[in-house]
């Protein structure tokens, strides 16, 4: 039963804690058993049997969960730096899609990439975002939008969840946009994945969640509802990019549905506030989206004013998200969405739990609790976020096990 001690504050993130209360413990020990925490507490209350067990020395640093990044399309062929430049001559998403950019230019790269190629490169940043203490991580399709290329990106996730140490949570998101090929037959191509895709998906067990963008030039609300309504029937849980450059009723269709989050929000409304917090959907922030894009944060007060939870996650994409920095995502919820250090951290661990349905065994470090932790170099959770460094991540551990610094072998 290894211990860690010496701890300056840790946070045990608690999912029954209100989000302003990330459960901080100072001078504090862990304990855990095989891949299990086991004890928590203040240092001077370690039972006695764990006298002889091999003990780590914190170092008077902070501890947190293992962090969840519960918003990202991890795998894709190319990058698009070229519509960085755009954007800074004053382009907008909007007019980067319809020029033949955006999504529609990461699927043609995507398509012609192997398999392995793929997975390389996706565990290249796996490797880079464990670094950073991140041990969870949602992952979604949707730069296939065909059933060859869907099926290939969602089985690059099956493979580098068997072999990587973080986990990796995939989500179906063949309704991302209308691939060119279907642009003047939609309904064939809603019908290929309700038809196709999502009952192979579902019986393959592929997926555990269905995404839709519900945004003009995406998905409307009719389509993304008969789209989601039938991978709901097929047993899969239901997402949605709501309301990411405009108001168009993603928040409501979420609450609608009973999604179990709603992603981006950045100009959702207060009826879909109102909606949202009545359906206990979870909203997920994407901080660096809105720093890339040059678009209003998502406005983290109203919702968190009206009980609705707030999940912080990275959105990491070739296009308008290219960081999966989680860390640098936290801070950026802090200064430009007004949150507290404690209401982001839980955010980016118990909350974004439950915006992948997982707040009952990750995200949190409490007796039974996956023992997946961070050390951070850093004397406190207000320090850690106000002093943004590179990395202040010094040590994660994961089911249980130090991980090594190698990168694994993909």
């Amino acid at each position: 039963m290894p211990v860690l001690r010496n701890i300056a504050q840790l946070a045990t993130c608690p999912s029954g804690n209100s989000q302003d209360d990330a459960g901080l413990i100072s001078n504090a020990a862990i304990a855990w058993q095989g891949d299990s925490v086991e004890w928590v507490g203040e240092a001077r209350h370690l039972p006695s049997r764990y006298s002889s067990e091999p003990v780590t020395d914190c170092e008077r640093r902070i501890v947190i969960p293992g962090l969840v990044d519960c918003h990202t399309h991890l795998c894709f062929g190319g990058w698009r730096a070229d519509e960085f430049a755009l954007r800074i001559a004053g382009a907008s998403y909007q007019e980067i899609a319809a020029s033949g950019g955006g999504i529609s230019s990461t699927v043609t790269s995507t398509r012609s990439a192997s398999l392995g190629e793929l997975r390389r490169k996706a565990g290249k940043t796996l490797d880079a975002m464990l670094k950073l203490g991140v041990t969870t991580v949602e992952c979604k399709s949707g730069y296939g939008l065909d059933i060859a290329n869907e099926l290939k990106l969602l089985e690059v996730y099956r493979q580098l969840d068997q072999t990587h140490a973080i986990d990796l949570i995939p989500t179906f998101l063949g309704a991302h946009a209308i691939p060119k090929e279907f642009v003047n037959d939609r309904d064939s191509y809603i019908s290929l994945l309700c038809n196709d895709l999502i009952p192979v998906i579902a019986r393959e067990g592929l997926a555990r969640f269905c995404d839709a963008f519900v945004e003009a030039g995406a998905f409307s609300v009719t389509e993304a509802r008969k789209i989601l309504s039938v991978a709901a029937e097929h047993g899969m849980q239901v997402k949605i990019h709501a309301d990411q450059l405009s108001d168009g009723g993603g928040a409501t269709l979420a609450a609608e549905l009973s999604a179990v989050s709603a992603e981006h929000l950045e100009y959702v409304s207060a009826e879909g506030i109102a909606a949202l917090a009545r359906s206990g959907t979870v909203a997920v922030s994407l901080p660096l989206a809105s720093f890339y894009l040059g678009e209003p944060y998502l406005p983290a007060r109203e919702l968190l004013s009206a009980g609705v939870p707030v999940a912080v996650a990275t959105d990491f994409n070739p296009g308008s998200a290219p960081s999966f920095h989680l860390p640098l995502a936290m801070t950026m919820a802090c200064v430009h969405q007004r949150m507290t250090a404690q209401e982001v951290l839980n955010g980016a661990t118990t909350i974004a739990a439950r915006a992948v349905s997982a707040s009952d065994r990750i995200g949190s470090l409490l007796p039974g609790y996956r023992a997946d932790l961070a050390i951070i170099d850093s004397p406190s959770l207000n320090q850690w976020l106000y002093h943004f460094v590179p990395n202040a991540c010094i040590k994660v551990l994961k089911n249980g096990a130090w991980v090594s610094n190698t990168p694994a072998n993909h």
